[in-house]
């Protein structure tokens, strides 16, 4: 089921996220409906608040071009974090990035070139991924989410002043 997403400044996108305690059916419904969604919006990641629930869960589906060059994201290519941890992180790298919660802005934001994190999947299991492509920008962004942070919050002062007013002049035209 495509879930409506949370779009900013909605308040809850400050909650800091609980942890995930039960790996149950309920949990497995709503990361099936946090990929629909996801597809929906045409995005490559969403954290369980986007869609009004403060959990500590994320999936991220980087698209993947086939011969024709179009661009897939089958479901079983979704990876699903649950509590995610950073547990190493080093370098640094600027990267053009988007939210759903904030379409349309897109802005360069520093992260960590590079990611270590530990998670739980879908049925509680522990595992560790570790990246330094476009994976890691994705992680490091959905786990933001989590924390109650969006990516605006990494601009400059300068750069955040003119994405607010153009935001609220966006917000009086819709």
């Amino acid at each position: 089921m495509v879930r409506e997403i949370v779009v900013y400044p909605d308040k809850r996108l400050k909650l800091i996220s609980k942890e995930v305690e039960s790996f149950n059916g309920a949990l497995h419904d709503l990361l099936d409906d946090m990929y629909e969604t996801m597809r929906a919006r045409n995005g490559v990641g969403l954290a369980a608040i986007q869609v009004g629930i403060d959990l500590r869960a994320l999936i991220i589906n980087i698209p993947l071009e086939d011969t024709d060059g179009e661009h897939d994201q089958p479901k079983e290519n979704t990876l699903e974090m649950i509590n995610p941890v950073i547990i190493e992180k080093d370098g640094s790298e600027k990267f053009q990035e988007g939210c759903l919660s904030i379409p349309g802005i897109y802005e360069e934001v520093e992260r960590a070139k590079h990611v270590k994190v530990e998670y739980c999947d879908r049925d509680g299991h522990k595992h560790t991924i570790e990246d330094n492509d476009f994976l890691a920008i994705a992680i490091q962004h959905e786990m933001d989410h989590l924390d109650g942070k969006v990516f605006i919050e990494k601009l400059s002062y300068m750069k955040r002043k003119k994405f607010e007013k153009e935001w609220k002049r966006r917000l009086k035209e819709a």
